[in-house]
């Protein structure tokens, strides 16, 4: 399967997660706890389960992607989920897209064309481990904590938790099935995923679910294709440098955006947490 391929199966998959966790999360009763303890709860509810298999499977593709794709693309190609959320909801759960939400949606897709056009698929540079593991699993261990002490960041650590995911992702992928599970960052990527689900979940029960997406995308995307490109080695075809920085200008702007407009009635869990 070639890349674009696997990035595009990856971005549907999500976008399908998104709506299903949402709707879960937000009817989850409203007990004390956050995190792990809401994630537990959560693990009970089918369309949670649900919404989780999307994310896995969109996971999974984008992992094959990221062999020969820079970050820069797959995770702004990721990221553009929130806004497939917003079409299933216009189409599912009858929401009634505003013109602006219609403008925010092209301009992500001009980001998207800008970034697929600006690609140059390559293999990326191995990190050495040793100071990739220390960084990266540091990162990873203070997540939860902070996500308890602050946690109106919670989208914002997710993020970050999500970048980790990203860069782990691109080192080790395209490895034998074998040297993939024996290595190190494979496992600390299990951990961050979980990390990032677990604050994920935590801001999506307490505030706007579209802009809690939509910040943890900005995060995950801005963070990993700096990554990507200053230590990594991502490959940018000559002469269209300027092409990555608009591109990835105009998918994060257009992801916070689309977070901030959104209008409540018209939230994930606001259709579906009444049927």
């Amino acid at each position: 399967m070639s890349g674009h391929l696997a990035l595009a199966v990856s971005t549907v998959l999500y976008g399908l997660g998104i709506v299903a966790q949402t709707v879960a999360a937000r009817r989850a009763e409203d007990r004390p706890g956050a995190g792990v303890g809401l994630l537990a709860r959560l693990a009970a509810d089918r369309l949670y389960l649900l919404g989780f298999t999307g994310q896995a499977g969109g996971f999974a593709f984008a992992f094959l992607a990221r062999e020969e794709l820079p970050l820069y693309l797959v995770q702004a190609g990721s990221s553009s989920a929130v806004g497939l959320a917003t079409v299933i909801g216009v189409l599912l759960l009858g929401w009634r897209i505003r013109r602006v939400e219609v403008a925010v949606l092209v301009v992500m897709a001009c980001g998207l064309l800008l970034l697929t056009g600006a690609a140059a698929p390559s293999a990326a540079r191995e990190l050495p481990l040793v100071p990739a593991l220390v960084v990266l699993g540091v990162v990873t261990l203070a997540v939860l904590p902070l996500a308890r002490a602050f946690r109106s960041a919670t989208p914002l650590l997710a993020g970050l938790a999500f970048a980790v995911v990203a860069v782990a992702a691109r080192n080790v992928a395209g490895k034998p099935v074998a040297e993939l599970l024996a290595h190190p960052l494979t496992w600390v990527m299990v951990l961050a995923a979980f990390a990032g689900q677990a604050c994920l979940a935590t801001a999506l029960q307490r505030g706007s679910a579209t802009s809690a997406v939509a910040s943890m995308d900005a995060t995950t995307v801005v963070v990993s294709s700096a990554a990507g490109l200053l230590l990594m080695g991502d490959g940018i075809a000559p002469g269209r440098e300027w092409w990555v920085g608009l591109g990835v200008l105009l998918v994060v702007s257009g992801v916070l955006v689309l977070g901030s407009v959104a209008a409540p009635a018209r939230e994930l869990v606001g259709a579906g947490g009444e049927r």
